[in-house]
This record gives C-alpha cells, structure tokens and sequence, in this order.
C-alpha cells in the first residue's frame, strides 16, 4: 500500500513539473483551437454580407405575387409605387445606404434624383460601384445584358406561374377598355377618339400581343431575330419572356416623385449624333465615327444633343423647303467641303439652294427618269409603282421628282455618307432614314417595294456572296424592278454581276447607255413564279426553310437563301396592288378582318378631321415631316394623304406585323425597338404621334425614360407631338416633358385615358 502511494506521488511530481515546464505552449494551443473552432462555427451559422439585399429580393418574391419594389432597387430606373410593408421599408433602407456610400458621374448624360426612400442609384458604363457580390451581378446582368442568376430563374419560376394569372387579368382589362361604339367617337369639344377607351384596333393588337400571334418576333424560324438583350430573352425562352415582363407590369411607367436635370451629350458628332449608328467617343481621330452595324450604348442614354453650334431656326416651311434650306440648321465641315464642289447644291447668303435643272445626271433628273420609262414601258411612276427604295443619298432629285409623280421614294442614307445628304433631304423635306448596310437585313418586310434605285450607290452587290443583292431580292415586290445605274463597271464586276442575277432568276429588261448622261442604266425584274428556281442548273443560293419567317428582319443576319413566291390567293403578295390612289382604300383577300381595317380608317380620318387638324391649334403649314410612333394599319397617316406631309409609320419588333399590310397601301414604314434609338438625325421630325405607346412598352424597357429622351432628340424645336394614352402615364410624362422645357398646349382626359398636346422649344440645358 506504501509503495502503491509512493508510485503516485512520484507520477503527480512528473505530470506537475512537465506542467509547469510546458504550460504556456499548451494555454497558447488551447486558445488557438478554441479560436478556430469560434470563427469555423460563426461562419457556417452567420449570415453573408450580401443577404440584406438577397434576402429581401427572395422575401418580397414568396410574399407577394409582383413587386416591382426588389429588384428596381438596383437594376431599375421606375420605382414601384406600391405600399411598402414595414420589414421592407428596413430592408430598402439598409440596401439604400450601401449604394448611396458611390456617387455617379453624370458629367455625359443627364442625371435623375430619388428621394431616400427609394434610394436606387444607376450604374453607368466604366464605372465600379463596389456593392457585395450578390447585388453586383444581379446589377450588371440588368444593366449590362447578361443572362439571369440561374439561382434566380429557379426562384422566380413558381412564382411566375401565379403571375400569370394576375397578369392576363390586368392585360384584359386594358385590352378590354376598346369598344367597337367608338369607332366614330367625338368629345364635347369636338375632340375626337378621346372617350376613355381605345379603339377598336388596339383591342384587337392588344389580343394578338398576349397570344404572340402575327408579331414581327414571334415567328422567327431561324432563332436569331435580334442580339439586344430584349430579343434574346424572346427567341431563348418565351416563358421568361413573359416572366421577365410581368416583374414590372403593376408598377408605375414613370416614377411621379423622380426629380430630372439634363445634361449635352458629348460625343464626336456633337449635335449630329444619332445614338446606335454614331461612336459616343470624342476622340477626332478615326476618319469614319459610325459603327459597321448597328451597336447602342448599353447605358441608358440620358443627355440631350445640343443644337448647331451657329444656332437654329425654323425651317424652311414647305413647298419652298424643295428649292432652299437655311444653312446653319444642317451646317457641319465636310458639307462646306462639299457644296463648295457641288453643282447642283449653292449657298446663296444664309441659305442652301438647290437649282431646279441642276441635279447629278446630265441633262436633268426628269430626263433620265423619262429614259427609264422608256426602257420599260410597263413602268407607269405614280401609278403601279408607287413605294421605291433610293438606296444612297446623293442630291435628293430622284425623290423629289418622283414626288411630283405621287411616288413616294424613301431614301437611305448609308454609313458612309459622312457629309449628311439624308438630313439635307429631310431638312427639305423628303423621306429618309440612316442605316448601316453589312450583314443584317434591312428593317423592312418581305416583297413590299414596287421598284428600288440605286444610282452610283457604292453597294458591292457581288461581292460576300451576293448577300446585298439577296437581301434587295428578299424586300423586293414580286414582279419588281431593280434599277441599276453606274458610269463604269469594270469587266470582272459585269460578269460577276451577270452570273448573280442569272442564279437568282432576274430577267434583264434593259441594258441601254444614255448618251446625254453617259450613264449606263440596266433594268431588272424580279420573278413572279416559282418556276424559274426550279428550272435553275445550280440550286445556288437555295431556297429558304419554309419555316423561316421572310418579314423577321430586326438584328437579323442576312441570309444567303431565296424566299419562295406566294401562290395561293391568300397570301400575299400574288397580286400587283392596285393603281394609286385607289390603292390606299384597297385591302386585298390577304388581309384579315378587312371590316375592321376599314373601321379604323374611318376612325382615324374622322379623329384627324375633327380632332388633330382643327383643335389642337397645331399650324399644319409648318407641318411637312411626321411620324406615327405605332402605326398599327397605317390609318392615322392615310388620314393624312391629302395634306402636304409624309409619314413615317413604325411598327414597334413586340406588336403585331402589320406592317405589310401600311406599304400595301402605298405609305412607308420600317420596324423598330423604341428602347433604342431611331436611325434618323435630331431634329428631324415636325411632329411626333404616339398613340398608346408607352402602356405597350411599359414591360419592355427597362429605362421608359429614354423613349422621351429620344422624341426630343428627333423632333424639331417648335415641333408637336401628340399623346395619347392612360391617365396614369399622360400626367408623370407630362411633368419630365416640362423638365424639358417642352410646353404643354392642350390636355384632356376622361375615364381614365387622354390625350396630351406638347410643342418643343429651342431650351438646353
């Protein structure tokens, strides 16, 4: 027992002294892994830095069905206006704070205030808005283009589907405010089509547009309609599509408490730009500042173009405006280069003048047209050939003189014509547009030019496979004429010419040098049966997939295939339209509900008689260059085919394709996205008509903003536009048209739809 507790006494005398020798490493280690330890388990149970923000996008998602409050945050422009709960106002708060730590540079583009409830800042391009992790991508995946978190669709997919529901409802009830009794509405002012409901036509779009039936986009068979984030969605998932819109659709379009101030947009071009076609750099030295192709700034653009650095004046008023423009309103370098070596372009004082029988072509424009109806008898100008394509801007004559004809030529202006000839012909008064030509199609339907011209046009039709040429074939009117004129062609180019339009089957009507011009014209025509392909050795180009949609044409590559002739009486196209002007009033066996498009023709030639033409005290003598926002069937501008004014019908990529059916009846027109900018020069347009406009981009744009931005970058100072839509969009727009100094002429509203009357002033910031 002794020796039992002498043993222990000697093992406690060990363990202490080896204690007392090593303790302080074995406190350290101790300390060590319980740090460890602390920090391993505190990050497994705490919450990230970012799940403020994540945690109220996923909360308000399972919580409500829509809230267009979450996500605006941080990738929107238009707050919702919807009650906020309480946990969210903390949340919002909280999430405010860290973005508001960076401010924005708005030295380019206009800025816009919020107050700090709502907190939300936008991101611009180059600029590093050090956010967490979480809310950053979700930023730039809005701001920038990128696809959706997967996370995120994942999430948002359930939710979605009860949306749905929610969402159609709403859409019938706007869908459903048109009544067929309005037809030939009138206000007691004499005000017509104000009523507090739509027209007919709307309901029937607005029908289409939720069942995606007959759009531009909807039957694309080639999946590639469009490279703008929008349209990727679209062609992608049709599902996400509709997802994508609804996250916005009970929110306001414009946020009534946003405070604007403008800013001049700082660009190369200076008052020249047109955003989407012209660099935004400054830098002078590039010889050529357009883009190949069509290519927007991804931020939204938010500045104003200034004004001629001479000032400006009220143009020229029409018919006066054919024969002399005032100078400064268009005045830029190389145009001074260029009517200093012009002929058939003076400057006389403070005006450009264009002398009556001076034009390009020897011995005058009217005899080489002359020359032309020679050549091909069965050409009758302003009668079947009505609509025609000038491809190049040179001297405007071509048009002009065809106006006098009733044809009604529009001209493109190509990327190279870096002197600006399309704004000289628009400050005239003649048709014209600005666009790129490389390796997208043309924003026009299939088969709707009577004829297209090209004059020395710079188009390297056989070059690339012969894609320009293909693309001239696929807007070309079957039976069509291609007019083809040039001083010389080398040897190689005549061949190689020849074996093109013998493989796509045009037959050469005439091949004749005129000897007054020394300009060699050939004159072809496109075919108008589908027998000719067959019969070709080499099936090269192919025909098209019957599936390919022949009118898609918004960011749509050029293809090198041949789109079959239509057969069947049904579809269109197997008929020359009629003589004009009967051609106007005319609707073929192709055209669906023929009763309601002669409904709305006389609606909208009894809102223009009555409404637009005497009581809006718009002075129509200055009026010569006008566009109608969203067109539908061409009703407001056939309304208007008595008047001494041409109209720009556009039909917006989302809506129904009726855009065949408005050069069917011998107007013009082109597709466009009205989140981008429109291919024409500021200060373009003497009026501007939007008729329901904004309700329908409501769940497209993301930044609506820039949809006013735009109208005051093409219309004129002392031009017009005209508004018509809902209550709750016509009083938030009216006050950002009067942070533009625009002045407000006429409103009137009843149950809950109206319209507004606007005149831009010469005002910059």
């Amino acid at each position: 027992m002794r020796k039992h507790n002498t043993a222990l006494t000697r093992f406690g005398r060990k363990v202490k002294g080896s204690y007392q020798s090593y303790g302080l490493g074995v406190k350290l280690a101790a300390v060590v892994i319980l740090g460890l330890c602390f920090v391993f388990i505190w990050s497994v149970f705490s919450p990230p830095s970012y799940s403020v923000a994540y945690q109220r996008d996923t909360f308000d998602d399972i919580r409500e069905p829509i809230s267009s409050a979450n996500k605006k945050k941080v990738t929107s422009l238009v707050p919702s206006t919807k009650k906020e709960q309480p946990h969210n106002k903390k949340l919002r708060h909280r999430s405010s704070s860290v973005e508001k730590k960076k401010s924005v540079d708005r030295s380019k583009s206009g800025s816009w205030h919020k107050n700090e409830k709502r907190g939300g800042v936008r991101k611009r391009k180059g600029e590093d808005l050090k956010l967490p992790k979480k809310v950053d991508e979700v930023k730039n995946q809005d701001l920038v283009g990128s696809e959706e978190n997967e996370e995120e669709k994942m999430e948002n997919d359930k939710q979605q589907e009860e949306k749905k529901v929610v969402e159609n409802d709403s859409k019938q009830e706007e869908g459903g405010v048109d009544g067929k009794e309005n037809v030939k509405e009138k206000t007691e002012n004499g005000e017509e089509g104000v009523e507090g409901k739509e027209n007919e036509k709307e309901e029937t779009e607005s029908d289409k547009e939720e069942e995606g039936e007959g759009t531009v986009d909807g039957n694309e068979g080639n999946g590639e309609l469009a490279n703008t984030d929008d349209l990727k969605v679209e062609d992608e998932d049709e599902k996400s599509r509709v997802d994508g819109k609804k996250k916005k659709n009970l929110g306001p379009l414009f946020d009534p408490n946003a405070h604007y101030t403008w800013n001049l947009c700082i660009t190369r071009s200076k008052h020249n730009y047109i955003p989407c076609i012209d660099f935004e750099s400054a830098s002078g030295k590039l010889q050529n500042y357009r883009h190949h192709e069509r290519s927007c700034p991804r931020a939204p653009q938010m500045c104003l173009v200034p004004l001629p650095p001479d000032g400006y004046e009220t143009p020229v008023s029409w018919p006066e405006s054919k024969s002399k423009i005032l100078y400064k309103n268009v005045a830029h370098p190389k145009l001074e280069a260029f009517v200093k070596k012009g002929s058939w372009i003076m400057e006389s004082g403070e005006y450009l003048t264009f002398p009556t029988n001076q034009s390009i072509p020897k011995g005058g424009i009217q005899h080489y047209l002359d020359f032309i109806e020679e050549m091909a008898p069965d050409i009758e100008w302003g009668k079947n050939i009505r609509v025609v394509l000038d491809i190049g801007c040179k001297d405007s004559s071509f048009g002009a003189s065809l106006l006098e004809k009733d044809v009604l030529a529009l001209t493109l202006g190509l990327k190279d014509d870096l002197v600006d000839l399309a704004q000289v012909a628009l400050e005239r008064g003649f048709p014209a547009v600005v666009t790129p030509f490389g390796t997208r199609r043309f924003s026009f339907p299939s088969g709707v030019f009577d004829a297209i011209h090209c004059s020395d046009c710079r188009a390297s039709w056989h070059s690339n496979g012969g894609k320009h040429l293909i693309e001239m074939n696929r807007i070309l009117r079957p039976g069509g004429y291609f007019i083809l004129s040039s001083k010389h062609n080398t040897i190689e180019v005549e061949e190689a010419m020849s074996t093109l339009t013998a493989s796509i089957c045009w037959n050469i009507l005439a091949d004749k040098t005129d000897e007054i011009s020394d300009i060699r014209i050939k004159l072809y025509q496109k075919p108008q049966a589908n027998d000719m392909y067959q019969m070709r050795r080499k099936k090269v180009p192919p025909l098209c997939k019957e599936n390919e949609n022949p009118d898609a044409s918004w960011y749509v590559p050029i293809k090198s295939c041949l789109y079959t002739i239509p057969e069947s009486i049904e579809q269109r196209g197997t008929e020359w339209p009629e003589e004009w002007p009967k051609r106007l009033e005319t609707f073929p066996d192709w055209m669906n509900n023929r009763e309601k498009l002669i409904a709305d023709s006389e609606h909208w030639k009894a809102i223009v008689d009555n409404s637009y033409l005497v009581g809006l005290g718009i002075d129509w003598s200055k009026i010569r260059n006008v566009m109608d926002m969203k067109a539908i069937n061409g009703g407001f501008a056939a309304a208007l085919a008595q008047k001494k004014v041409w109209v720009m019908n556009v039909i917006p990529v989302h809506a129904p394709n009726t855009l065949p059916v408005i050069f069917e009846r011998g107007l013009i027109g082109m597709y466009h996205d009205w989140c981008e900018a429109f291919g024409t020069y500021p200060r373009s347009y003497d009026l501007l008509h939007a008729d329901h406009l904004f309700s329908r981009l409501k769940n497209r744009c993301k930044h609506p903003i820039v949809i006013v931005v735009e109208m005051d970058r093409i219309l004129r100072p002392g031009g017009w536009g005209i508004i018509r839509d809902k209550v709750e969009i016509l009083d938030p727009l009216g006050k950002i048209l009067r942070s533009l100094h625009w002045e407000i002429r006429m409103t009137f509203a009843k149950d809950k739809e109206g319209i507004l009357c606007a005149q831009k002033t010469m005002w910059r910031p």
